[in-house]
């Protein structure tokens, strides 16, 4: 299934990069839904290339009911991120796989994180997908919308976060 999402940040791609690389602001993030930050990793510099690995445990009460069923009260999900170096203009892009632990589940995408008149954009262009015979396309059409809010709510997150935590 396809999923493409965008959101505007007031702030610059620098500030964005610290912000949604920050282990405090992850841990706000995960809380904040009703969840727990289980491990974060960083590999590298922000400066240059860098990655991270993100492990949440995170409540199913917000899934339809089908997936509850099959997944249980919460699941834990697991999100890489290979940050590549900041282009000349300042932008950078973010690979991103997100693997649902017990459900065969993955999402894949591409953030652009783009300078933008006084602010950033964020872009993303990925797919979801689900291998369970028959119930995958359902499964995989019923998360889809959820990355899309997970965006929004993080871009919110994140300008709030900024807002109280100056750089």
């Amino acid at each position: 299934m396809p999923l493409s999402a965008s959101t505007h940040l007031p702030a610059s791609v620098q500030r964005v990069t610290e912000v949604f690389n920050d282990e405090a602001f992850i841990r706000h993030i995960s809380e904040s839904v009703g969840g727990t930050l289980e491990s974060f990793e960083l590999t590298g510099d922000l400066a240059g290339a860098f990655s991270t690995k993100v492990l949440r445990t995170l409540p199913t009460d917000r899934l339809p009911d089908l997936a509850k069923t099959m997944i249980g009260s919460s699941l834990k999900v697991t999100q890489t991120e290979e940050w590549a170096a900041p282009a000349a203009d300042g932008s950078r892009e973010v690979q991103i796989t997100l693997n649902v632990g017990g459900v065969p589940l993955k999402v894949t995408a591409v953030q652009h994180v783009r300078a933008d008149g006084d602010g950033t954009e964020l872009s993303l262009e990925g797919s979801v997908n689900s291998s369970i015979p028959f119930l995958g396309p359902k499964i995989a059409a019923a998360a889809e919308p959820m990355v899309g809010k997970a965006l929004n709510l993080q871009a919110s997150a994140a300008e709030d976060w900024m807002a109280n935590h100056p750089s």
